[in-house]
């Protein structure tokens, strides 16, 4: 879960090694959906858990900010959210304000704009999956972020079968596909890590055995001498 990562934030006061990019898409992923929401006449559920979507998702970009790990780090988050969740987001919607005529024309282009960037939002965490292969470890990939990735993308892919909202079906059945590749990756290498830390410790343990057999050996030689 997002917020289980964020008290580790806060906690430590550094972003440590957690990239950006996932939740400063995530936020413009929300404003997206939430300006959709609001445009399609029957989406009240849409626009509604959007926008507490997007509420949190602003808090969370802001601590990422204040606690970014380096200079570099907080630069970069900033350059993000201006270009993405001010700018894009910005542009989308003054084109479609002022210069697209009819309801359901403006609603299949923002709808298009969002499943393309729900896709991208989906996607995003997959850039920590080379570092967890490289690692072997599961450590900045949290477990909760990839299951409820894939959650939302089960529970938004079946309101849209019954809704007939091909926009919300096709980026939401994706990812639920994405976030179970995820599950499985993460599923594999924490044990993995199990593995390399038993590991660890018994090469410790016989190193500790050697190096205190290597005394009394010495000491036996100088007990005869």
């Amino acid at each position: 879960m997002r917020s289980t990562t964020f008290w580790r934030i806060v906690r430590s006061k550094s972003t440590e090694e957690f990239e950006p990019a996932p939740y400063v898409l995530t936020l413009l992923n929300t404003l997206l959906w939430l300006y959709y929401g609001v445009t399609k006449p029957d989406g009240l559920l849409i626009a509604t858990v959007n926008g507490f979507g997007a509420v949190m998702e602003t808090i969370y970009v802001v601590l990422f900010l204040v606690y970014a790990a380096d200079h570099a780090t907080r630069v970069k988050t900033a350059k993000l959210v201006a270009v993405l969740d001010i700018g894009f987001f910005g542009i989308v919607f003054m084109a479609t304000t002022f210069a697209i005529d009819g309801l359901d024309m403006k609603i299949m282009i923002i709808g298009l704009i969002c499943a393309c960037l729900s896709v991208f939002m989906y996607g995003s965490p997959l850039a920590a999956v080379r570092a967890v292969i490289a690692s072997r470890s599961v450590e900045y990939m949290p477990f909760f972020l990839s299951f409820f990735l894939f959650l939302n993308g089960a529970v938004w892919a079946t309101y849209a079968l019954l809704d007939r909202d091909i926009f919300l079906g096709v980026p939401n059945g994706i990812g639920c596909f994405l976030g179970g590749i995820q599950l499985v990756i993460y599923a594999i290498y924490m044990n993995r890590r199990v593995v390399d830390s038993q590991s660890s410790e018994e090469a410790a343990s016989t190193s500790l055995l050697s190096s205190d057999s290597s005394r009394h050996g010495q000491n036996d030689i100088s007990y005869n001498v």
